[in-house]
């Protein structure tokens, strides 16, 4: 047997957290369903003995853990599922009906195995949890959150529809970097072969003039010979600060830093904090639209944020505002969120309607966000073509010059 620590949620919106001991992660999930308790984590305690050497585990649920699929998978997946229940249908009878459509193709397997855990009784979070790795803690939980509101098709609608913008920025991102990439590429090849054949046979064409070579032709000549001999001394400490930064970003305490930086970045920075108002808002609104209390809705969401330094001041704001604080004057003594949004929120509480005054706060930073990548994305390409550009401009300044230079000295011969 193995000792799991679990976060989770229970009934009455008190958070749990505690050990238990199982002989595998179902187990667990298992055991919180039976005790009313909603999974929000659950990790192997450092020391114990893992599941392999346990041998606890099934074939079949070491399938399941296994299963990888694809943003697109996972985004037909939800649309499909939302279809279905905005329909009528009950969640067995929706799977039960996807397992026979065969234009899913691989995704069969997974409803397959879903289904089997739904009629076996595990909510539908937990099953997706146990199932597949590709449904991060994000999906798991507004999934979660959706089933003890009763909103569940809502909530996929929305994650569909979230994930398919998400793609699309990917999509957008990838296709404006196409042409500068290839700008990039060219103007690296035509770098090196400037610094490794060019200006060498450069620089001994004006050795044999006897003449000094001008100032940015010097230049040009010291950087090519001191990438020769310590270029690779640079390249290896470029790969150690690398490896030294990821390690230092995958402890607890590194990747809050870094979670805080990305939010002070240009143009980049804006975008993020932008996405986390315009989902987080969008979110909670539809969870306390459906009747979930505020307090309740906080805590599902808080262990559900991708970035470590929001995540930590959530979870100062659902303290205060669990020890009978005001949300807005929670949101407001962070001193990190815009006055929109915390003016926005006192609306909310004030007139009693925190659903209508959160859908207006996400609408207005999906806004934001579509103008936002539309600027970043327009900037891309010019900026990449005139760094580039002027790069590749210098040395040839500097090469020119000097064969000028060169011309010039075999004419007065």
């Amino acid at each position: 047997m193995a000792v799991y620590v679990y976060h989770a949620v229970g009934a009455d919106g008190r958070k749990v957290t505690a050990e238990l001991e199982a002989g595998s992660r179902r187990e667990v999930f298992r055991q919180l369903d039976q005790q009313r308790l909603q999974p929000v984590a659950v990790e192997l305690k450092q020391g114990s003995a893992s599941a392999a050497q346990l041998g606890q585990p099934s074939a079949r649920a070491a399938a399941d853990d296994g299963l990888v699929l694809r943003r697109a998978q996972i985004i037909l997946f939800t649309e499909e599922l939302s279809d279905l229940l905005e329909a009528g249908l009950q969640l067995e009878p929706a799977l039960q009906t996807m397992e026979r459509r065969s234009e899913l193709g691989g995704l069969k397997q997974l409803v397959l195995v879903l289904r089997e855990k739904v009629v076996r009784g595990v909510s539908f979070s937990a099953a997706l949890r146990t199932s597949s790795r590709s449904f991060g803690e994000l999906y798991c939980n507004l999934v979660a959150a959706g089933e003890l509101s009763g909103s569940l098709p809502n909530i996929l609608r929305r994650q569909a529809r979230y994930l398919q913008t998400l793609d699309e920025l990917q999509n957008k991102v990838i296709q404006s970097l196409i042409y500068p990439s290839f700008i990039f590429g060219s103007a690296a090849l035509l770098m090196v072969i400037f610094m490794t054949y060019l200006v060498p046979q450069l620089t001994k064409l004006l050795a044999e003039t006897g003449k000094s070579m001008p100032l940015a032709t010097r230049l040009l000549v010291g950087f090519s010979e001191l990438a020769g001999h310590y270029g690779w001394l640079v390249l290896a400490a470029a790969a150690v600060a690398g490896l030294l930064f990821g390690l230092h970003i995958h402890r607890p305490e590194g990747r809050l830093w870094w979670d805080r930086q990305k939010l002070t970045l240009p143009l980049i920075g804006a975008v993020i904090a932008a996405r986390f108002y315009a989902q987080f808002s969008q979110t909670l609104a539809n969870l306390v639209g459906n009747g979930i209390p505020l307090l309740n809705a906080l805590k599902l969401l808080q262990f559900a944020i991708p970035n470590a330094y929001l995540q930590a001041l959530f979870v100062r704001i659902t303290a205060v505002v669990g020890e009978g604080g005001s949300f807005s004057r929670a949101l407001k003594n962070t001193g990190h969120f815009p006055p929109l949004f915390v003016d926005m929120v006192a609306i909310g509480e004030q007139t009693g309607d925190m659903a209508a005054a959160l859908e207006k706060v996400a609408a207005r930073y999906e806004r934001e966000l579509t103008v936002r990548i539309q600027r970043l994305t327009a900037l891309i390409q010019p900026v990449i073509i005139v760094v580039m550009a002027l790069l590749v401009g210098v040395v040839a300044y500097a090469m020119i010059s000097g064969i000028f230079q060169t011309i010039s000295g075999l004419r007065i011969r």
